[in-house]
C-alpha cells in the first residue's frame, strides 16, 4: 500500500478526520496543514487504520477530541481574580 493510502481506515475515521479537518479549516489553518493534523489526531485516538491486523477492536482513547484545542479555565478573567480574592479572603479569616 502506499504512502499516504487511506484504505486501511474505515469509514468512520474517514468522518472523522474530515470533521477535525474543517475545524482547523475555520481557525485559519492551512488545508494540507489541516489534514495531517486531523490524521494524527485520529491516528493517536485509534491506533492508526483499523479495517485489518493486530490492533482491530480495541476502544479509542479519545484523548484529543476531549481536549478540543482549550485550556480549560472556568469563567472569565474577571470571574477568575474574583474567584481568587474570595478564596483569599476566607482563608484570611480562617474559615477553611
Amino acid at each position: 500500500m502506499p504512502r499516504g493510502d487511506k484504505g486501511a481506515y474505515t469509514d468512520k475515521q474517514k468522518r472523522k478526520a474530515g470533521h477535525i479537518e474543517e475545524g482547523y479549516e475555520k481557525r485559519g489553518v492551512p488545508k494540507s496543514e489541516a489534514e495531517g493534523r486531523a490524521w494524527a489526531t485520529v491516528n493517536k485516538e485509534s491506533g492508526g487504520g483499523s479495517k485489518s491486523g493486530s490492533g482491530r477492536g480495541k476502544p479509542d482513547t479519545h484523548v484529543s477530541s476531549s481536549r478540543g484545542g482549550k485550556a480549560h479555565k472556568s469563567g472569565s478573567p474577571e470571574q477568575r481574580s474574583a474567584a481568587a480574592r474570595k478564596g483569599w479572603d476566607t482563608r484570611r479569616k480562617g474559615g477553611g
